[in-house]
């Protein structure tokens, strides 16, 4: 079934397409009953308002463009926290996916084909070059990665707060070996491996590393890998990349038999939906996704203040008329913001 135009509804109602608008729109300059009466037909008929198209009319949009990783439950928490923070400030969202056979460049193209006024990128792995070449395009800010780039605003979560909140609590429950299992080749992973032997060499404990990752399987090979040694040789407590590799990894240790704090504690990290589900009682990081958000919609306003005010940095403008314009002035610096995590303490390290 065709879905169903402005045209149709005022075909419909008698009235010319301007008129229907305007009805809908609920503004001056149409008289009561035809408003009603447009108002009626439109409802009949099922018509929708195409947002979408309705931005891409205007001259200045005021949707700004997210790019996320379904496959990441993080991210999922994060998107939904703009969405409430989005709400507040009357500014609209449009999502772009990045999956295993779309990546980062088709997911922001995409966006800035929609006219998008502003870019959130949640954990991208991208380059420098790549975040510099959209910053000269439309405000960008980063949230949650490692990246720096030139008017590229960044918000992360204080990553060795977040460690350090983690190690402490299993030091204070009695643990001395406690495993890290890291997140490989992924977002933060290197961040969060040097917090841990930061808080480790702070206790005066040796720190261990194993290969992990960001998903449940990485979580399930890690277990695997600490059953094929006696229980004497395993750590008292593990500290996971994430909450999905930390999800993998327990549900795998109860099915082999091992108690869970008894015998091997473990912590997550992001404090997801999952991890908060009594049948599983992660103790886990949070990085708190509405902070994150609130900072991450602040800091948008901020680059696009900062970019209103400099020609090189003006939304639509291309890279390469900033890269070599000799009488221009350096994209605008975007200072970092840091959040405070919080620990949330379950049935995974203390009965």
């Amino acid at each position: 079934m065709a879905r169903v135009t402005i045209v149709d509804v005022a075909k419909a109602a008698g009235v010319s397409t301007s008129t229907a608008s305007v009805a809908l729109r609920g503004e001056a300059g149409v008289s009561e009953a035809t408003r009603e009466r447009v108002v009626a037909t439109a409802a009949e008929l099922g018509y929708r308002v195409d947002h979408r198209a309705r931005l891409l009319r205007e001259s200045r949009s005021r949707a700004v463009g997210v790019t996320f990783r379904p496959a990441q439950a993080f991210h999922a928490d994060v998107v939904e926290a703009l969405y409430e923070a989005a709400s507040e400030r009357g500014v609209d969202l449009v999502l772009s996916a990045i999956t295993a056979t779309r990546g980062p460049d088709a997911a922001v193209e995409a966006l800035l084909r929609d006219r998008c006024s502003a870019l959130v990128l949640i954990s991208p792995e991208v380059d420098e070059a790549a975040l510099t070449g959209w910053a000269a395009q439309v405000p960008v800010v980063v949230l949650g990665s490692p990246l720096r780039a030139a008017g590229v605003g960044v918000v992360s979560t204080d990553e060795a707060a977040g460690m350090a909140l983690a190690v402490d609590h299993l030091v204070a429950l009695g643990h001395r070996d406690i495993l890290h299992v890291d997140g490989a080749d992924g977002v933060m992973a290197v961040t969060r491996a040097e917090a841990y032997r930061d808080a480790m060499h702070r206790h005066g404990l040796t720190p261990r590393v194993a290969h992990g990752g960001v998903t449940e399987e990485a979580g399930i090979a890690a277990a695997e890998r600490l059953l094929e040694h006696d229980s004497a040789a395993r750590p008292t407590a593990v500290v996971a990349y994430n909450d999905m590799a930390a999800i993998g990894l327990l549900l795998t240790l109860r099915a082999a038999g091992v108690a869970v704090p008894g015998d091997i504690a473990v912590v997550g990290y992001d404090d997801t939906r999952t991890a908060r589900l009594s049948t599983i009682g992660l103790t886990s990081v949070s990085q708190d996704p509405r902070a994150l958000a609130a900072a991450t919609l602040a800091a948008l306003e901020n680059a696009t203040h900062a970019a209103s005010d400099s020609p090189n940095t003006s939304p639509g403008r291309n890279a390469s008329d900033t890269a070599e314009d000799p009488g221009g002035q350096k994209p605008t610096e975007q200072t970092a913001v840091t959040t405070h995590p919080r620990l949330a303490i379950r049935s995974t390290t203390v009965r």
